[in-house]
């Protein structure tokens, strides 16, 4: 990560599904840059519960927990050695009440929230549409759609109230692309460009600046787990014909969270390395 000198002292921020990966990433970019960041995620390596809440969500969150891939509240520390405030909160995005009640901590013990990321997702529904699974038809809108939902209009009243705020979706090429296999996830995903611009219109008479990233190939630990052989293909049709990593989204975040990215609202930012280009 490189400096940021700053760009964001004084700003509150939270970010949703922080516990590894792009999460862990923008948290600790925003960190750095000047922020206090709330770390929120429905696993915390403290968190006794846990093993429950990964089967609830499906074999991907399963995984990580199983294999002690969670870094929520190492991801709290870390960010406080570097002198910022920062806590971890287990916070289950679908749950509309949990949510408010999150947010309204967050504002009693900081104060305000500057900055929302809007980053927690589902992406291991894999299967043609007639293997489909309904029930994860429902958690993948349930978790990406509605659960950015959910925080943005938890958060919504308060910057109203502050005179301004900046919001993060994280959407992906899924989403503007298509992905096959991913019918629900690719659904998903380009709902939340469509939310991106809704709130941006709306926002923008509050001084609430609403933009999306739309993430191509990064090296998380959850692409690791993916099939090598699809992996390598997926890459070669990026221009630079390499993943990219989770700290190239959470510098574009930094940049359109701060003052420098004031007049900028509404885009989908493509942090994709030209994997939407016509690429041979």
């Amino acid at each position: 990560m490189s400096s940021w000198n700053n760009l964001l002292k004084g700003k509150v921020a939270v970010v949703t599904g922080a516990s590894r990966g792009i999460g862990r990433a923008d948290a600790l970019a925003l960190a750095e840059a000047g922020a206090d960041v709330i770390v929120t995620d429905i696993l915390l390596e403290s968190d006794e519960s846990s093993d429950k809440e990964a089967e609830k969500f499906g074999p991907m969150a399963q995984v990580m927990q199983s294999t002690d891939v969670i870094y929520t509240d190492q991801t709290v520390e870390d960010i406080k050695e570097m002198g910022r405030r920062s806590k971890a909160y287990k916070m289950d995005v679908t749950n509309q009440d949990q949510v408010k009640d999150v947010m309204a901590d967050v504002v009693k013990e900081f104060g305000k929230v500057d900055i929302l990321i809007n980053n927690a997702g589902t992406l291991d529904h894999v299967s043609q549409i007639e293997n489909q699974r309904d029930d994860f038809w429902e958690r993948d809108f349930n978790v990406n759609v509605t659960g950015a939902y959910h925080c943005t209009k938890a958060v919504w009243p308060y910057m109203k109230d502050q005179g301004g705020g900046s919001i993060i979706n994280m959407s992906s090429v899924a989403g503007t692309l298509g992905g096959f296999g991913q019918a629900s996830y690719s659904a998903t995903k380009g709902a939340l460009l469509s939310f991106t611009k809704s709130m941006a219109l709306e926002g923008a008479r509050h001084k609430i600046n609403v933009n999306a990233i739309i993430p191509g190939i990064i090296d998380t630990e959850a692409f690791r787990l993916g099939n090598p052989d699809m992996n390598e293909r997926m890459t070669k049709r990026t221009a630079f014909k390499q993943p990219g990593k989770p700290d190239d989204i959470a510098n574009a975040i930094t940049f359109l969270v701060s003052d420098k990215a004031s007049y900028i609202t509404g885009v989908g930012l493509q942090v994709s390395g030209g994997i939407e280009l016509f690429t041979f």
